[in-house]
């Protein structure tokens, strides 16, 4: 904020304080309030909407005929007021009525006003109401003036709360009786099933001031309370339960670097001298934090903006004095945890042994504490939206985080269903937890290959505990994912060496970095990459890192040095012809012989291998089979491209088969064109992690598969049961007849023998 908006704001907030202090009714305060903005801003009009049975009705207004008072009403979403309120985001038109959602209301007189600019009045994080000027000249509000109106909103919500002008059930979205059962959809973000009472993350701080009395008294409990914070994120970064130098560090780095922003600290202390109290201050650029999250197409950095939040949070609570969070307070029982969302630093305080999964309003894949939670086997369901309205606190959840969905105050019936599935689940587990040290031969005597996917060195553990005979595809890319800034070689050496000796004598291949396009990061921005219009098919993986000799020769000699005195296996993502191959190796075999010159430790052997996901690739397979020693299908990726299907398009789902004649005679040929050759060809990604499509792949020859380590246990039991001359002829016989259904077909085939399938 401004010099200007904070004389603007605090103009404003001195004569509000007058109004506010008076002996006035609510009607009275609010007809005082637009007249004293209107004047403030030289505005011909200035009106106040408040949430009323459900509609924006207009309570007070300078400029506008009077008559419409309590007399014009609007639905959220309807005309201008109506976006405003229900997309909590400010307008500012030059022309009113040139916007499409502009709706002419005769009753107002307003057809003589051309610019228009509005602001939320958001209690308890939601729109309760709508402030908003107009001039009788075509312009832009300039910024002094819309952070001005921002400002007066929040007093206006004080005001409103106060004088009980709008119900507050209401204004938070709450259902009358919030009894009864109800269902939450969501988005998978980490599977599982977990059931516990709802405990709500963070409980709420209360404003009870907004104007400040002595402007260098607030900014000094902000100072304090910034020291706190930056105590307890350090405190925190110290004691990250997931080894020294990981990827949660990482994490945790970046989330410090937030913390000691000086531009953050600025925007409060710029809040302050307008007049607000420390808590109003920081709440007041929270806000402005959630519309810049809206307008956010980037998820990477929308993920950043909400670890931004996430501390803002966490300040609020320390200069409110309410600085315990359902973690501090302590879980006494099973729990799944509300939040509107959570940083990683938070969701570390939690004790795992009581958390049994986490619902949130918002989240992603790619968000960091989701990372975090995979990493602690906590399931997790996103984009779960009105859990205020759904959820109280102390309400019994049963959350199903694999099928996206979580039930409230289950019935009796649906809670003994949920029981069963849960008991049926860990009896599951623990029968395949038996086969951990039992190798995976099929029924005529065949060893099939299971290995397992993994991407932070936390997952390596599970190599020990499901038996797994290898990580078949570790992708490194997630220590790039996680960090503020490029990972240095010696970063990414520790990771190496670290993963290499937790995983003993098993073999870990390491997929080099797969960034960019899709999975953009900051710090390697550049202007093909901001351009791509499809960016899972653009500037991404072995491109990328091909045209930065830097980034990859850095990797190359830390994945060298790790290995030192044992075997590497390294694999070259997103490979489209065979020179993109030979270039890669040829920046290993450089390092290599640079290590090899200044006398240092290298690997005993090293093997190098291709992911074919860009379907060209197996049109060449001739020429590249005699360079690798082994060849991945990314089915993941290689579907989309066959397929052209965005698999992240809920619209394209069922486009989308790994079971259709398409990808299995693809699959089938690919596998065949490897007859008589040494070179190893598995399967890594979600298709062969899932008991009927891996079938299918068994079925067209497929011997080693990587897969998810919640799936290494089922895919070694299915294996036991197959024969593989049975399986073979039949889809053989299937993929022949075009008219076959083949998810219908195999299914049929499994439980004839008694083989279960997803």
């Amino acid at each position: 904020m401004t010099a200007a908006a904070s004389n603007s704001a605090r103009q404003i907030l001195t004569r509000l304080h007058e109004v506010m202090a008076s002996r006035m009714h609510a009607q009275g305060k609010l007809d005082q309030v637009v007249e004293t903005i209107g004047e403030c801003l030289t505005s011909e009009v200035c009106s106040i909407y408040l949430l009323r049975e459900g509609m924006l009705e207009l309570f007070a207004t300078r400029g506008l005929n009077q008559e419409a008072v309590h007399v014009t009403r609007m639905a959220i979403g309807e005309g201008l007021t109506g976006v405003i309120a229900d997309n909590v985001e400010t307008l500012n038109l030059a022309e009113a009525k040139a916007h499409p959602d502009f709706q002419y209301r005769p009753e107002t007189g307003e057809e003589k006003f051309h610019s228009f600019a509005g602001v939320p009045i958001v209690y308890r994080e939601r729109a309760v109401g709508v402030l908003c000027v107009q001039h009788l000249d075509p312009r832009r509000y300039e910024e002094i003036e819309i952070e001005a109106l921002q400002t007066t909103a929040m007093v206006l919500s004080e005001l409103i709360a106060n004088a009980e002008l709008v119900d507050e059930e209401e204004a938070l979205g709450l259902s009358p009786t919030q009894s009864g059962q109800q269902t939450i959809s969501g988005l998978t973000l980490v599977k599982g099933l977990g059931a516990g009472i709802a405990a709500y993350h963070q409980p709420r701080v209360q404003i009870t001031q907004v104007m400040a009395d002595d402007i260098e008294a607030e900014r000094e409990r902000v100072y304090r309370a910034f020291d706190k914070m930056r105590e307890q994120i350090d405190t925190l970064a110290g004691q990250a339960e997931f080894g020294i130098g990981g990827e949660h560090e990482e994490v945790l780095e970046t989330y410090k670097m937030f913390a000691y922003d000086e531009g953050w600290s600025r925007r409060i202390n710029e809040s302050i001298d307008s007049g607000l109290t420390a808590e109003a201050a920081i709440e007041r650029v929270q806000q402005h934090t959630r519309m810049r999250m809206r307008e956010i197409d980037d998820p990477l950095l929308a993920d950043r903006m909400h670890d931004l939040e996430d501390l803002a949070n966490r300040l609020l609570r320390i200069v409110a004095g309410q600085i315990g969070t359902a973690a501090q307070q302590g879980l006494r029982k099973d729990t799944i945890l509300i939040a509107r969302n959570l940083g990683p630093a938070e969701l570390l305080e939690y004790d795992k042994r009581r958390l049994k999964g986490v619902i949130l309003e918002e989240g992603s894949l790619t968000a960091h504490v989701v990372i975090v939670a995979r990493a602690m086997n906590v399931p997790v369901l996103g984009r779960a939206k009105s859990l205020r309205g759904i959820v109280r606190e102390g309400d019994e959840i049963l959350l199903d985080a694999t099928a996206a969905t979580a039930t409230v105050r289950p019935q009796s019936q649906v809670a003994e269903v949920f029981a069963q599935r849960f008991a049926k689940s860990r009896e599951k587990q623990a029968t395949y937890a038996t086969l951990r040290d039992v190798e995976p031969f099929t029924r005529c005597g065949t060893r099939i290959q299971v290995m397992m996917n993994a991407g932070l060195r936390d997952d390596i553990s599970s190599l020990a505990l499901t038996g797994a005979d290898g990580v078949g595809l570790f992708r490194t890319e997630f220590q790039f994912l996680v960090s503020a800034t490029l990972p240095q070689r010696e970063r990414q050496l520790r990771l190496y060496r670290d993963v290499l000796d937790a995983a003993g004598d098993k073999p870990v291949i390491f997929r080099t970095v797969d960034i960019g396009g899709d999975k953009a990061v900051p710090y390697l921005n550049s202007d093909i990459a901001a351009n791509d219009e499809n960016p899972a098919m653009g500037w991404r993986a072995l491109r990328l890192a091909l045209n930065r000799e830097g980034l990859m020769k850095a990797q190359a000699r830390a994945l060298l040095e790790a290995a030192a005195g044992r075997s590497l296996y390294v694999m070259f993502p997103m490979v489209s012809e065979p020179w993109e191959f030979d270039d890669a190796k040829a920046v290993f075999e450089d390092q290599l012989k640079f290590l090899r010159s200044k006398k240092k430790r290298v690997p005993e052997h090293v093997r190098y291998g291709a992911m074919l996901e860009v379907p060209a690739l197996a049109e060449v397979l001739d020429l590249l089979l005699p360079k690798l020693s082994f060849l991945s299908i990314g089915t993941n990726d290689l579907t989309q491209f066959l397929f052209a299907a965005d698999r992240g398009n809920p619209a394209l789902a069922e486009r989308y088969d790994w079971l259709s004649m398409p990808i299995l005679r693809f699959l089938r040929r690919v596998i065949r064109s490897n007859v008589g050759s040494d070179v190893e060809i598995g399967v890594c990604g979600e298709m062969g992690g899932r008991r009927l499509e891996a079938l299918a792949l068994l079925g067209i020859g497929y011997r080693r598969l990587s897969i998810t380590p919640a799936a290494v246990g089922p895919i070694k039991e299915l294996v036991r049961k197959v024969d593989l001359n049975e399986i073979s002829a039949a889809m053989e016989t299937w993929l022949a007849n075009p008219e076959t259904n083949l998810r219908t077909e195999l299914t049929a085939w499994a439980a004839e023998r008694d083989i279960e399938v997803d």
